[in-house]
């Protein structure tokens, strides 16, 4: 399914699934006042049938839902719903981290939720999938592999390939640098827009996922090595 195209007079969509009445409501008035349309639901079950009706610009979903929790949620859009999906996760709680990236969510935010940090991470995650196209228009190719930065779609052997948007951000920048190393420090601020953190996985789970859909993809060794201590490297074949 095509993402919904935006235009510059429309404003960014949301939708929040969680079932705090009162915090989704602050944060839903909060993103009106900053431009941003909202729609908010509580129930997991019926999270995913509205979203997939509405094709919001971005998710945000909370894990601790009542009946089909957010990870549940979380794997159950991917492969239907290409947009971004940011999961709120309990303080501290690092193992929902990770599930959460590994259920195919594209960033996380502890709570409780700071409204600005979360405005910002919605931004980011909407300039990040409003990835400019080639300069003469054309997808960008390395060896077997294209990716369409216009359509959000990646090609291996004319095979199309099953990414989840953290995962296509990935893929892009490692490609616009192949045949270099990218330091995790680079990624961390072009993919998530803060510094590197030693104990933040994200941006390593996305890799070592996209590595494993690649490798599925081609039946053949990695193309992404890491370079240790240092980053990761797109190989030129």
């Amino acid at each position: 399914m095509e993402k919904k195209s935006q235009t510059s007079t429309s404003a960014p969509s949301v939708f929040i699934v969680d079932d705090d009445r009162a915090l989704t409501a602050m944060i839903a008035d909060y993103l009106r006042l900053h431009g941003f349309s909202a729609e908010s639901e509580g129930s997991g079950e019926r999270a995913v049938t509205r979203i997939l009706a509405t094709r919001p610009d971005l998710v945000v979903l909370d894990v601790m839902l009542p009946g089909k929790d957010g990870f549940a949620v979380c794997r159950e859009l991917r492969g239907a719903y290409p947009g971004p999906i940011l999961m709120l996760t309990g303080r501290g709680a690092e193992v929902d981290e990770v599930v959460g990236l590994e259920s195919g969510a594209d960033d996380y935010l502890p709570k409780p939720v700071r409204p600005r940090v979360l405005l910002a991470r919605l931004r980011a995650l909407l300039r990040r999938t409003s990835t400019p196209p080639q300069p003469d228009g054309t997808p960008l190719r390395v060896g077997e592999l294209t990716v369409d930065s216009t359509r959000r779609t990646a090609w291996l052997r004319g095979k199309e390939l099953d990414l989840t948007s953290g995962e296509l951000d990935v893929l892009l920048l490692l490609m616009a640098h192949a045949g270099q190393v990218v330091s995790r420090q680079l990624m961390y601020q072009r993919l998530r827009g803060v510094e590197q953190d030693d104990i933040d996985r994200s941006v390593d789970l996305r890799v070592s996922r996209l590595r494993h859909k690649l490798r599925e993809a081609s039946g053949e060794a990695d193309a992404i090595k890491t370079v240790r201590g240092v980053g990761y490297l797109y190989t030129v074949s």
